[in-house]
């Protein structure tokens, strides 16, 4: 039976490092307040429950009639995100704006902490404490660690590759990481923006941001690294994009 090979733990590790490791350096460098950590996870945190319970009513009827059209499943799962995570976002915003939590120099923190709560948390966390109970199992051996490796084996043959092959896998992982953190970031500034200012054009430009989840399904149809550069081509658009349009 093979091992997994443990380099693959690296990836969560500098997944939290990283997300971590800006969060805190804006609290030095900017600010990142308590009400923002916190509002942000009522935003994120919101956002998946919701998305979870509406996949629950909609998805079946909505394979069904999409017939598994890869087009339709990517409007399917971008128009969610762009709906729950960034208008939820904005909702958010203008609740903590109207009882004076967060104001002008909390956009960047909150775009932030978005991102803190998917990468840190949902995807780093979770991934290193899944890995982590791959290996104790695998390696205790018996019944459990034979069943473990044949599920593994079918459902996540990558994490049987050669080093060389991992460390591949790994840093484009890590890159669509870094993509998030730019997406999270320009919606979350976008969306407090909008809350101050009253101003819908920010959110106009906010919520088609979201569309980057339109990409979710096509991502075993061609190969990862080209996958993950069109991802990054459109998170560093958003930046742009907030950039462009917040220059004044």
């Amino acid at each position: 039976m093979e091992q997994i090979d443990p380099i693959f733990i690296l990836q969560p590790v500098i997944v939290i490092g990283f997300s971590l490791g800006t969060l805190l350096y804006w609290r030095r460098k900017g600010r990142v307040t308590k009400y923002v950590l916190g509002f942000s996870l009522l935003s994120y945190g919101g956002a998946v429950v919701v998305k979870i319970l509406f996949q629950y009513l909609t998805a079946p009827a909505f394979l069904s009639l999409s017939q598994g059209s890869l087009w339709f499943l990517g409007v399917y799962f971008g128009v969610q995100t762009m709906v729950f995570e960034v208008g939820g976002a904005f909702l958010v915003a203008r609740f903590a704006v109207s009882r004076r939590k967060m104001n002008r120099r909390d956009g960047v923190g909150y775009g932030l902490c978005l991102a803190f709560w998917e990468n840190a948390v949902v995807i780093g966390a979770f991934s290193l404490i899944n890995l982590l109970f791959y290996f104790v199992t695998i390696m205790n051996g018996g019944a459990a660690a034979d069943s473990l490796f044949a599920l593994l084996s079918k459902s996540q043959p990558q994490l049987f590759l050669p080093t060389l092959d991992a460390l591949q896998i790994i840093g484009w992982g890590i890159l669509e990481r870094i993509s998030s953190l730019m997406a999270h970031l320009s919606w979350g500034y976008l969306c407090l923006r909008s809350a101050l200012t009253r101003k819908y054009v920010y959110l106009v430009f906010a919520l088609p941001m979201g569309l980057i989840d339109f990409l979710v399904p096509f991502a075993g149809t061609m190969p990862l690294p080209l996958f993950e550069i069109i991802v990054f081509m459109v998170a560093a658009f958003c930046i742009l994009a907030t950039v462009w349009v917040t220059r004044r």
